[in-house]
């Protein structure tokens, strides 16, 4: 009996110290304040950029700056500010979600005031909380971030513009961001633009930079920009977050005419999941500051040189978006030729970049052409099927209604195993074109996305 004592209380004691222990461990796991420890960064994406982050140009009136103000992660940098000088002008493009963030309804509007430059302006984007579907509680963090900022800067409320990216539904801790406002300003240098990319990351595994000059009328013109992106891609204008600056003096409208143009061949023709994001904005500052003569009309060839320019540093940030897609190992370009309008090209091209059947054969390295057929099939675009002809880069596998005689699942294999790809569908029924850019879907994205908010 005392054996048996003995071990009821050692049983006992034990269990207690494992009590003991666990709730030391349950403190020692539990946020302070709701801040979570920065988890372990992602693998960087194998189609990450060889060189790392590009050496951008400085441009004159614009500085940056970042900091950590703990918005939801400990240990690591989530708000960057950027300074314009008086005189730049300003265009975006937002997206058309009907659950947009209250930032985008907040950039929108003040856009639409077609404000003078006079007084200069400023972007403060904060990343790991979205600020979106937080009622009018969102509002108030905008109104208090934006007027902060601009009695910090000396600026009207109305130039100054916000971003939130990360987690939706959670009322965003501003005062975190605006105790910060202090060392954001103190910080601000012409050369900080990388740190700033890497400030707006979320689940980003790079930082996104992008660059051009063009030999404006009297001078040089320098184009710089970064985005961030990873997931929840499938543009309805722009991409996740994006923030162009050039020393171009170009008139807010005619800026604003360019980035619309511009924007449906670039940020709205990529996608990785088929999912548009609330937080969607795209900013282009121009600060007026390059000794370059003014781009007054935009039929004339310094606006086409800077148009073209502006767009090559688009689709640089575009591709690298889906470059960095969540547990992307492939990027791939999806081309529709032969069709009767543009829009059933759009349409076709994005049913096969978005079909999970298409992306994961493309993960498997798979050449399973069908699903190409089963792809355009569903789109709801204008297609014929003995007209359609289907090639994997330069490989023809499919014409006039079934498998090309000539086709060779040894040679479609082996292309399928490239980092970059091509998928071209030709439906033969008239001039139209478009291309979409997408990338395979892997069970890392799965992974990434199922503990997203843990």
């Amino acid at each position: 009996m005392a054996r048996k004592s003995d071990l009821k209380a050692k049983t006992k004691k034990l269990k207690g110290k494992v009590r003991t222990l666990r709730a030391k461990l349950e403190g020692a796991a539990k946020p302070d304040a709701g801040v979570k420890k920065a988890k372990a960064a992602n693998p960087v994406s194998p189609l990450a950029p060889k060189g790392g982050f590009p050496a951008l140009p400085a441009i004159a009136g614009v500085e940056f700056a970042s900091a950590e103000a703990g918005v939801r992660y400990k240990g690591r940098t989530d708000v960057m500010l950027v300074r314009l000088a008086p005189g730049t002008a300003i265009a975006g493009a937002f997206t058309r979600s009907s659950t947009r963030a209250a930032c985008v309804h907040d950039c929108q509007a003040k856009l639409a005031l077609k404000a003078g430059p006079q007084d200069g302006a400023a972007i403060l984007v904060n990343s790991g909380n979205a600020n979106a579907f937080t009622g009018f509680l969102g509002q108030e963090s905008v109104n208090a971030i934006s007027g902060g900022l601009a009695d910090a800067l000396g600026l009207p409320a109305s130039r100054v513009f916000t971003s939130s990216t990360g987690v939706i539904g959670e009322p965003l801790p501003h005062d975190r961001i605006t105790a910060k406002l202090p060392d954001l300003k103190a910080a601000l240098s012409a050369d900080g633009i990388e740190a700033a990319a890497r400030a707006i990351m979320t689940t980003d595994t790079f930082a996104k930079g992008a660059a051009a000059e063009v030999d404006g009328d009297g001078g040089k013109i320098c184009i710089a920009g970064i985005a961030k992106g990873s997931g929840m891609i499938a543009p309805d204008m722009a991409t996740m977050l994006v923030y162009i600056f050039t020393d171009a003096a170009i008139p807010a409208a005619g800026l604003q005419k360019m980035v619309g143009r511009l924007v449906d061949e670039t940020f709205n023709a990529i996608t990785v999941d088929s999912d548009t994001s609330t937080s969607d904005a795209l900013i282009v500052a121009a600060t007026g500051q390059s000794k370059a003569a003014p781009i007054g009309d935009l039929r004339a060839k310094p606006a086409k040189a800077f148009e073209a320019a502006l767009r090559d540093v688009m689709m640089d940030l575009a591709h690298q978006v889906v470059k960095d897609g969540e547990g992307a190992t492939k990027f791939v370009e999806v081309r529709v030729t032969g069709a009767s309008d543009t829009d059933n090209a759009r349409k076709i091209a994005l049913a096969i970049a978005n079909s999970p059947l298409v992306k994961t054969a493309i993960a498997g390295e798979d050449a399973n052409w069908g699903r190409i057929v089963m792809a355009i099939g569903k789109s709801g675009g204008v297609a014929e099927r003995d007209r359609i002809a289907i090639r994997f880069g330069d490989i023809l596998v499919a014409e006039n209604g079934w498998r090309s005689p000539d086709y060779s699942e040894a040679d479609t294999s082996a292309y399928m195993k490239g980092e970059e790809l091509l998928i071209h569908v030709d439906l033969g029924l008239g001039k139209a074109s478009k291309s979409v850019w997408t990338c395979d879907l892997t069970h890392r994205y799965i992974d990434i996305n199922a503990d997203y908010r843990s």
